[in-house]
């Protein structure tokens, strides 16, 4: 079980947990907590929760418990069922009106049982675009799929240090398989496991133009028009890139109204806009926002993904910076930061 995943809403705040199997829960709320047995058992694990409305979270055999922040003592409880090969998952809504008081609780003390190996590592899982028979963008000063292994081997370092488990789609100059449609699907499914928490697949980005810099980061939803398709040069260009980005955008058209679809594209937009904030902060570059694209690789992850574009290899200014390993040291520790954010790790 990966450490639940938090999103911030207007009027609430949302804890999710991936269940092994659909369940019928028992909720009880009580003074600052709200505890639902599952009949189901569940890994140990618990810590701290930096939202509105939640302030930790517990996990012991088939009982979860979250900590309310002081002036919240309600929550709605749900149990979703496995869909589309996605896991059953536990959500629990924590109201957070203007009037709710922002006092941190003192998390709720719980004992675990002497025979667990301890809490359950989240899973991070990246992928440095590009590789073997793709290079991506080529520029005088950078190849895309050197800089995107750099920058992604860094990432892993740090959040390893962090406790994080991560799990790299490449380690070297390969892919996954010669044929693109067949490479993403296999860099995709990588993030098709209840155990992981986050998929960052890590980019460079290219212009005909001198002019175009700057960072921008994407979750998954419908491609921008014509040109303006990042997602088209990423799922490969010309006619494959077209191809993929119409099946990529089909995907996205059958995402509406699906439950479990629209929470997990909540959690990465959760994460992107973490992500772009923290590369800003630390680079200065251009903010060229969070968007959504029909990226073949994030349209079917069952977790946060988003796809990075950390710059432009083709940019006078920015192809040369990207060249240098400070530079994308640089890019790296904003990265692993906004993901220890995101999976509410210091």
């Amino acid at each position: 079980m990966a450490a639940p995943r938090v999103g911030t809403h207007d009027g609430y705040t949302r804890v999710v947990f991936d269940l092994p199997r659909q369940t019928t829960p028992s909720t009880k709320v009580s003074g600052q907590g709200v505890t639902v047995k599952l009949g189901v058992t569940l890994r140990a694990e618990q810590g701290r929760l930096n939202a509105p409305g939640v302030t930790a979270y517990a996990v012991v055999g088939g009982t979860v418990t979250v900590t309310l922040a002081l002036g919240h003592a309600s929550a709605k409880v749900n149990v979703i069922p496995p869909r589309d090969g996605q896991p059953a998952r536990l959500v629990i809504d924590v109201p957070t009106g203007t009037a709710a008081a922002r006092v941190p609780a003192t998390p709720t003390a719980v004992s675990r049982p002497a025979s667990t190996a301890g809490p359950v590592r989240p899973r991070v899982v990246l992928d440095p675009g590009h590789g073997g028979v793709d290079p991506g963008m080529q520029s005088r000063w950078v190849q895309e799929h050197a800089v995107t292994l750099d920058v992604a081997l860094r990432v892993r370092d740090v959040l390893r240090q962090h406790g994080v488990d991560v799990v790299m789609t490449r380690e070297s100059n390969t892919d996954l398989s010669a044929d693109k449609a067949t490479d993403l699907d296999l860099r995709s499914k990588m993030a098709n496991n209840r155990n992981t928490s986050a998929y960052v697949s890590i980019h460079v980005n290219a212009s005909t133009s001198p002019a175009g810099q700057g960072i921008e980061t994407y979750y998954f939803g419908r491609p921008l028009a014509g040109a303006n398709s990042v997602a088209l040069r990423e799922n490969g260009g010309g006619s494959v890139g077209q191809e993929l980005t119409r099946r990529a955008a089909n995907s996205a058209q059958n995402l509406l109204g699906d439950l479990l679809a629209q929470a997990k594209l909540a959690f990465s937009r959760q994460l992107a806009q973490k992500v772009q904030a923290h590369l800003i902060g630390a680079t200065g570059a251009v903010n060229r926002g969070v968007q959504t694209d029909a990226f073949y690789v994030i349209r079917s992850p069952t977790t946060a993904a988003i796809l990075i574009e950390i710059g432009f290899g083709s940019s006078p200014v920015e192809g040369p910076r990207l060249a240098q390993p400070a530079y994308r040291d640089r890019l790296a520790q904003a990265i692993a930061r906004a993901i220890l954010d995101f999976l509410n790790m210091k």
